[in-house]
């Protein structure tokens, strides 16, 4: 039984270390913000020049003048600064961000991301992801395992155009937690009722699984 996108980012958040300077990617990696971990005060980050976000807001909170790189209405925590795009880029640039969560369409067993486009069809263009992978301390990928018709996500090797390469550390899909080493993929958490077998016959590479 595959992880729901709301369990995804609750597996996600357990990888929140307190008082990290986070940016969430487009998409599923939105929802870790309502799975900060009780207690922990983490500082979420947004490239158009946010730091401090909070969770989404009730429509009677939603101000339309506070939106996050995705365009949505987002909440600010006590403490939070706006400041401009570049200035945000060169937090980003310079070192600053202890971690980013992004999407992916896919990622090779060396770390290689592919999560900004696909040949032949229309994109606005790369946003801030390549400056993440680049400039942030760790990179977790969040996206579900396979494609929607079946294929697989994780591979040998990407076909994609790149975002960036050997740029992941840790890979979170609705079947699996795995760490990028070294060595290969080694499968740190598996879903509940998802083998190893199931897991390896959705996954190009060569799988690691450590002995308990």
């Amino acid at each position: 039984m595959a992880w729901t996108h709301e369990q995804m980012a609750a597996r996600a958040a357990q990888e929140l270390n307190d008082g990290d300077y986070v940016n969430l990617g487009i998409g599923l990696p939105t929802k870790v913000v309502q799975h900060v971990p009780a207690g922990m005060q983490v500082w979420l980050q947004s490239e158009n020049g946010l730091i401090g976000i909070g969770p989404p807001p009730f429509e009677d909170e939603i101000d339309p003048d506070l939106i996050d790189a995705a365009k949505q209405t987002i909440s600010m925590e006590p403490g939070a600064s706006i400041c401009s795009s570049s200035l945000s880029f060169a937090m980003i640039r310079g070192g600053h961000m202890d971690l980013t969560i992004l999407g992916g369409m896919q990622v090779s067993e060396s770390g290689d991301l592919a999560n900004w486009m696909i040949p032949g069809k229309m994109v606005k263009g790369m946003g801030g992801a390549m400056d993440l992978v680049g400039g942030v301390r760790r990179v977790i990928v969040l996206m579900e395992h396979l494609t929607r018709d079946g294929g697989m996500k994780i591979l040998k090797q990407c076909d994609l155009p790149l975002t960036g390469k050997g740029v992941v550390n840790h890979i979170i899909t609705d079947l699996a937690v795995l760490d990028v080493t070294e060595h290969g993929l080694v499968v740190k958490e598996l879903a509940p009722g998802v083998t190893r077998q199931d897991l390896q016959a959705k996954t190009e590479p060569q799988l690691f699984f450590p002995e308990a």
